[in-house]
């Protein structure tokens, strides 16, 4: 009889237990900004009329609050959601300074789809920290909110399409594409990159400093094959959901493996998608960003200026980086791409008016939620996705 109720009792310890790890979606409420006003964020249970809907992790460090503000003003849209992150570089004031930013705009409220991490995480420049951020991004907007692609900014990144574009041109794609910028052909990075082996001291210790690299150097892999490429991606749910969840054990050996590997988020994403079956023919070999580089071994991007806007333009890319703070470009990019005028949100269907054609954006008007109105850059992003995506190359530039 006592071996009987043991048995019972022992029964209910572990179906308690697994309860706890399958709590429904539908429940999971995260607190952001818990350490300075406790506001108290909710996921948007509504049903998303947009054809397409986007989650964006938006990073900044010490000093970007402003830009971070400007690009979060830049790329707001009711049909979109929105993490920030302000590493604890950042000292407290400026990590207040955004949660205001946050909890007090009326729309954001009425929404209730922009959101700041509220303990934020460590960021080491090349370092695996850095990785780590957008996988814990990842599940936190897996578990807050449905969306079809996952898309990873910092604050000196800049829009150059509206949201309407972005949202139009993407709503008639397969929602299994993955914008991952790629190759196998390392050149340089296999010395560089995969041989040496580094230390992230910010895994472990509260402050900032540089990588350790450690003297002795390892072997390539021969279990999987790598690859490298764009840290800047679009990543749809079900591979974020891979890489996360991991059916197989392909991520978190990758993870492992790339912890100490210089400038991880260059070739994590690559990695994993091209070693899976199920994902190395979902690959879009494109980044869908406008970056120069300096000269060879091009691994730091040029402030991009007034002279590039043309160029911008032309490339038809949604995004472009780095910006410097308020350059004069970006209120170019405001007044011809975005028509955003200032302290206000971009162009939308979802806050213009009826009788002028590009009325004040700052409030959302109820009866236009779910609208849309493409523009220009519509245009010029779907000949960009018809290049990428629909052209005879496309599956020869898949993982090769």
């Amino acid at each position: 009889m006592i071996s009987i109720l043991g048995a019972s009792l022992l029964s209910s310890l572990l179906y308690l237990e697994t309860s706890k790890l399958t709590t429904p979606i539908s429940n999971f409420r995260p607190i952001f900004i818990n350490n300075f006003n406790n506001f108290i964020t909710k996921s948007n249970d509504t049903q998303n009329p947009y054809p397409a809907t986007f989650a964006y992790l938006i990073s900044a460090t010490k000093g970007d609050v402003p830009r971070l503000r400007r690009l979060l003003y830049a790329l707001y849209h009711p049909g979109n959601y929105y993490l920030l992150h302000l590493d604890s570089a950042a000292p407290e004031r400026e990590h207040r300074e955004l949660a205001d930013i946050v909890g007090k705009d009326p729309v954001f409220l009425q929404v209730g789809n922009v959101w700041m991490v509220g303990k934020s995480n460590l960021v080491t420049y090349r370092g695996p920290t850095m990785l780590s951020t957008t996988l814990h991004a990842m599940a936190i907007l897996l578990k807050l909110c449905s969306w079809d692609w996952f898309i990873n900014l910092s604050a000196s990144d800049y829009p150059l399409v509206s949201q309407d574009d972005l949202i139009h041109a993407f709503s008639e794609l397969p929602r299994d594409l993955n914008f991952i910028q790629h190759s196998s052909r390392l050149g340089w990075k296999l010395k560089k990159r995969g041989k040496p082996i580094i230390i992230d001291p910010g895994l472990y210790r509260v402050n900032k400093s540089e990588i350790w690299w450690v003297i002795k150097q390892r072997a390539l892999p021969t279990a999987f094959k790598l690859y490298t490429g764009s840290a800047w991606t679009f990543l749809s749910r079900s591979f974020a959901e891979y890489c996360i969840v991991g059916w197989d054990n392909l991520p978190r050996t990758l993870l492992l493996y790339y912890t100490n590997f210089v400038s991880s988020p260059e070739g994590y994403f690559q990695t994993v998608a091209c070693n899976n079956q199920d994902y190395k023919n979902t690959t879009v070999n494109h980044d869908l960003h406008y970056i120069t580089w300096d000269t060879p071994p091009k691994q730091h991007p040029r402030s991009l200026g007034l002279k590039d806007f043309r160029k911008m333009v032309l490339s038809n890319r949604p995004f472009a980086r780095k910006f410097k703070k308020n350059d004069p470009v970006l209120n170019k990019i405001d007044r011809e791409l975005l028509k955003r005028r200032r302290g206000e949100f971009s162009y939308g269907g979802w806050c213009s008016g009826r009788r002028r054609m590009h009325s004040s954006c700052s409030s959302l008007q109820g009866d236009r939620y779910g609208v849309l109105k493409p523009g220009p850059g519509s245009r010029r992003l779907k000949t960009l996705l018809s290049r990428s995506v629909f052209s005879k190359n496309f599956k020869k530039q898949q993982c090769r």
